[in-house]
């Protein structure tokens, strides 16, 4: 008899188990709907830009129909006079300018040879090949039909290949752009560059900066503490502002520089690497600082204190001792800092030069100035996914532990 109560129990006990398990995930469903309906979704949708692209597939219609029955090359009249009643159809619907924008993306110069042609299409009702390619020479090239065939399919690799400066070449294979065309992976290169001297500046800072703060009054840690956060606490527009003035020719920087005698003539610090990297150290260093010094807080002084009295030197104290115990913040300080550097965006606008800019600012140039939001979803694909990649490789490899501080 108690065994068959005991076994009613069990499954009451897990079922109990469950709804208390649950509980908190419906608690906290609300939050989740909304952070995936506003900031989930919209992030999958445009970076599905990066590979589906259907704007020459939906406005060529019959011409890619009429392709599949031509051979690779320039093709023949058919295929000319179906590309006359696409046009026509696409300049009456109002699509024809979209279609010119995407064309040009993969083949530069091309809309104003489609606009051109789309306007001997509306004049003549039946335009010969030969009058066709004479408004638009790209027609009567390899380069032209093989961007046209390649566009026809609405999944397309042709963005996230030109994010690393790649290109499907006319024989079907995988090859280079134009040395003078290749830009992205220059910028991606300066980014991650860039990101990198500002986590190493950060580290010099910080680092002596939360040891010293851990062996003074906790008075005075508060105070240094409170003057480290204050910027953080103010807004980065208004403090890379405040950096375009002190880093002025004559501003408070040089003036400084040339009163302590480290210079002989003004620097030229606004619009350069140099300016932007003490800008941006200036704003991440507490993103560095405050891991590092919760870490070191924790450190048992009584572990170096056995460590010298058992005969080790200072030196070996810190290397096997005390610097084991805080690279967990150390580590978590870096890769925050480097990770936040990496969309970096009003700063290098504001303080860094022409080739200073970073990948962020070219994503916010495709998104609002050349509206082309397959690029810029490629290159936020490209950026997202290195940053991931990053991040497993430190949990991976380092372990996941480094990372809880304190």
């Amino acid at each position: 008899m108690s065994s068959i109560a005991m076994s009613g129990v069990k499954p009451r006990a897990g079922a109990t188990d469950r709804s208390d398990s649950l509980r908190p995930l419906a608690l906290a469903a609300p939050l989740l709907l909304l952070l995936a309906f506003s900031f989930g979704a919209p992030i999958v949708l445009l970076l599905s830009r990066a590979v589906y692209e259907p704007t020459i597939a939906n406005a060529l219609p019959h011409t890619i129909a009429a392709l599949r029955n031509d051979s690779a090359g320039v093709p023949a009249e058919p295929v000319f006079r179906a590309l006359a009643d696409d046009l026509k159809t696409d300049q009456a619907a109002g699509a024809i300018y979209e279609f010119a924008k995407t064309l040009n993306t993969r083949l530069p110069g091309a809309r104003s040879q489609v606009l051109r042609l789309a306007r001997l299409a509306g004049r003549d009702p039946a335009p010969t090949r030969e009058a066709m390619i004479k408004a638009a020479s790209l027609l009567g090239e390899d380069q032209g039909w093989t961007a046209i065939r390649s566009g026809s399919n609405r999944f397309t690799s042709f963005f996230l290949l030109s994010a690393f400066d790649l290109r499907w070449t006319d024989q079907g294979t995988i090859g280079t752009v134009p040395a003078d065309q290749a830009v992205f992976t220059r910028v991606f290169g300066r980014t991650f560059l860039i990101a990198t001297l500002v986590t190493l500046a950060t580290l010099a800072l910080a680092f002596p900066l939360a040891y010293v703060m851990t062996n003074v009054r906790p008075v005075i840690a508060g105070i240094v503490l409170v003057l480290v956060l204050l910027p953080f606490w103010t807004s980065i527009l208004v403090r890379t502002a405040a950096w375009t003035v002190i880093l002025q020719k004559y501003g408070l920087l040089n003036d400084l520089l040339l009163w302590l005698g480290m210079t002989s003539d003004r620097l030229e610090l606004m619009y350069s690497r140099t300016g932007l990297v003490i800008a941006m150290t200036h704003i991440q260093l507490p993103f560095t600082l405050l891991p590092i010094y919760s870490v070191m807080r924790a450190v048992q002084t009584s572990q170096l204190r056995a460590a010298q009295s058992l005969g080790a030197r200072p030196f070996t104290v810190f290397r096997r001792v005390y610097l084991p115990q805080v690279m967990p913040g150390v580590l978590a300080g870096c890769l925050l800092t480097f990770i936040l550097c990496l969309g970096y965006y009003i700063t290098p606008v504001l303080v860094g030069g022409a080739s200073d800019q970073l990948i962020s600012n070219f994503i916010a140039n495709y998104v609002n100035v050349e509206l082309n939001w397959e690029m810029a979803a490629a290159l936020s694909f490209v950026l997202l996914a290195s940053t991931l990649g990053l991040y497993v490789t430190m949990t991976r490899y380092l372990g996941l532990d480094l990372f809880k501080m304190g």
